[in-house]
C-alpha cells in the first residue's frame, strides 16, 4: 500500500541519523536523582538507595537523594510548598533517576507514589521527566517479588521515561545490611551494581539525544510544527521548480 489517507505527510519526519550522532557530547558528570519509599527510622529502601548512590558516584556520577519527610500528600498543599519545589527542582536537574520502594500489600508504598505524583507530567510546554533514564528497585520483607518494580516500570512509562531493562529486587532486606547499615556482599548487591552500571551507560547514551528521541509525529501535528529537514526539503523543491520555470 502506498496511500495513507490518515497520515499528514508534512509532519512525518524520516529518521535523521545525523541527529543520533553527537559531535560534542556533554562532559559533565551524569546527574542522577534517587527516590526511596519509606519513612521508617531504619528504612531499607533508603539504605538501598544509599548503596546505589555510592556506586553511581564511583562510576563518575553526581547524585542527589530526596528526603520525602514533610512532603505533603498530593493535593493537600499547593505546588509552592517548599518540599514540592525541592522535589520538582531536583527532577528538572536530573538526567536519570532511581526509584526504590518497599513492597507493601503487593504494591508500592504511598510514600514513593506521592513523590512521583508531585512530579508533573507537564508544566506548560516542559515535561520534567520525558526522555530521562530510570532504574527501578524494590525491597521486600519476605521472599523475592517483583510487584513493586513492575508498578514502578508502569509509572516510568507513564512519565515518558527511558526505563532500563535491568532491575533489582532484594528479598528479606533486613538480612542484607550490617550493623553499620551497609549492604553485605551477596548476589543482591552484585545485581545493584549491574543496574547502576546499566543506568549510567543508558544515561550517557541518551542524554544528548533525548529531545530528538522523544520528538513525536502526533505532537508536531498538534503544534503545527513541520520538521526542519522536511521544511528545508520542501523549500529546496520549490526553489528548484521556480528556477526551472
Amino acid at each position: 500500500m502506498t496511500e495513507f489517507p490518515a497520515l499528514d505527510r508534512q509532519f512525518l519526519a524520516p529518521v535523521d541519523q545525523a541527529r543520533l550522532t553527537v559531535a560534542a557530547p556533554a562532559t559533565h558528570p551524569p546527574r542522577i536523582l534517587l527516590l526511596y519509599g519509606s519513612l521508617r527510622e531504619r528504612s531499607f529502601s533508603r539504605l538501598l538507595v544509599g548503596e546505589a548512590a555510592r556506586i553511581l558516584q564511583a562510576l563518575g556520577c553526581e547524585t542527589r537523594i530526596f528526603d520525602p519527610r514533610d512532603l505533603p500528600l498530593p493535593d493537600a498543599a499547593g505546588p509552592d510548598h517548599p518540599k514540592v519545589q525541592e522535589l520538582r527542582a531536583l527532577s528538572q536537574w536530573s538526567e536519570g533517576q532511581v526509584w526504590c520502594s518497599p513492597e507493601r500489600h503487593g504494591a508500592i508504598t504511598g510514600v514513593i507514589k506521592s513523590q512521583i505524583d508531585w512530579i508533573p507530567l507537564e508544566i506548560g510546554s516542559v515535561r520534567p521527566t520525558q526522555g530521562k533514564t530510570l532504574a527501578v528497585m524494590q525491597v521486600s520483607g519476605g521472599s523475592q517479588s517483583f510487584n513493586a518494580v513492575n508498578t514502578l516500570r508502569l509509572l516510568g512509562r507513564w512519565m515518558r521515561m527511558i526505563t532500563i531493562p535491568n532491575q533489582s529486587s532484594v528479598a528479606m532486606a533486613y538480612k542484607e545490611f550490617d550493623e553499620n547499615d551497609r549492604m553485605k556482599p551477596s548476589s543482591y548487591y552484585e545485581r545493584v551494581v549491574d543496574v547502576m552500571e546499566e543506568l549510567v551507560k543508558f544515561t550517557l547514551l541518551t542524554r544528548d539525544r533525548a529531545d530528538y528521541l522523544v520528538d513525536r509525529y502526533s505532537e508536531r501535528k498538534a503544534d503545527g510544527r513541520i520538521p526542519e529537514h522536511v521544511a528545508l526539503g520542501a523549500e529546496a523543491m520549490r526553489h528548484e521548480a521556480a528556477t526551472a520555470s
